[in-house]
């Protein structure tokens, strides 16, 4: 019906996060957009959260459906999540973190405006008393409409958080989240864009990314090889898609997330054991590839060569092991 504003549905996965997750629902709360829904999904917490979301849901009938739902993981309480939005489009907010007031109704209005399946924000990493700790810029240099057959780069370029972007419902009418698989997020997202025409940004920073002093993250095991079976399975839609011919940005989405993002992962790996295991399946995908040493030297991201763009700590230890130096880097690490 004409005037009526298209519905939101925020999705928002719950595990024992007692200590962030006020924040998190004071900012969904407080959006500037009205046609909302918030739905809660306590992926069987065993700490204080039920409490929490019992108290929003009883302040906020109208805006919050909460659900309950044994552990299984972040991606199964997406799903869980998608399976039950009634919105137009969907967005997914990490109940760690929170977002601007006006993230939601900038990013809707950008996704009418341009007809666009997809619109991306800007993060920001935050410590825990809110202060900026990195600003990270998703795709610069680019129009608030971006036309993909003659923007493609940005397939390779783009980081794949699902949490700082805004989707039509429609992307996932076929598509879910990868149960009980790590970095599910760069396994799903490109596919998604894989099925857009055009995209839409804004360069405000409306997602606030806390680091935490007592995140687990850090604890890299053997894991990390769901990164290489995640580009896989792009690969594997790539070849279907209205892009199929542009093998040039396949090329450097490979090098990106499964030789970089790899890589970057492997660095944290302490058991020597698992490293040089995790190596060989790298030294693998690429030679399956074809993916040459100055392939990766030359890489690119937004028009700047990638390695010569890092910190310099990073910048050895991707040149170490690009020499062969793994012992070398083992003491490094």
């Amino acid at each position: 019906m004409k005037g009526i504003l298209p519905k939101v549905s925020v999705i928002v996965p719950v595990y024992n996060v007692e200590k962030y997750l006020a924040k998190c629902l004071d900012s969904l709360i407080d959006q500037t957009y009205q046609n909302i829904e918030i739905l809660i999904i306590n992926d069987g917490s065993t700490d204080n959260s039920a409490q929490i979301i019992a108290t929003y849901s009883v302040q906020y009938p109208d805006r919050i459906k909460s659900f309950v739902k044994e552990n299984g993981g972040l991606s199964d309480a997406r799903n869980f999540g998608i399976d039950r939005a009634t919105g137009d489009y969907i967005g997914f907010v990490d109940s760690d973190d929170y977002v601007t007031a006006a993230m939601f109704e900038e990013m809707v209005n950008l996704a009418e405006k341009h007809n666009a399946k997809m619109v991306i924000c800007n993060i920001q990493k935050v410590d825990q008393n809110g202060k900026v700790v990195q600003k990270l810029t998703q795709i610069p240099n680019m129009p608030e409409k971006i036309d993909l057959d003659e923007n493609f780069s940005v397939f390779s370029d783009l980081s794949y958080f699902a949490c700082n972007k805004l989707f039509g419902k429609d992307l996932f009418k076929e598509k879910r989240f990868k149960k009980a698989a790590h970095f599910e997020d760069i396994q799903l997202i490109p596919q998604l864009l894989l099925e857009c025409e055009s995209i839409a940004q804004t360069q405000n920073f409306h997602y606030h990314y806390l680091e935490r002093t007592d995140s687990i993250t850090k604890t890299h095991t053997e894991r990390g090889l769901d990164i290489l079976k995640a580009v896989e399975e792009v690969e594997a839609f790539f070849k279907t898609s209205r892009y199929a011919g542009r093998q040039q940005e396949l090329k450097n989405f490979q090098i990106f997330e499964g030789v970089y993002s790899y890589l970057a992962y492997l660095a944290f790996v302490k058991n020597e054991e698992t490293f040089m295991s995790m190596s060989q399946q790298l030294q693998r995908f690429m030679k399956d590839r074809e993916i040459k040493l100055k392939d990766i030297l030359k890489y690119s991201r937004f028009d700047k060569n990638y390695l010569l763009s890092l910190p310099l700590k990073k910048k050895m230890f991707y040149l170490l092991f690009f020499a062969g130096q793994k012992k070398l880097i083992r003491k490094l690490i």
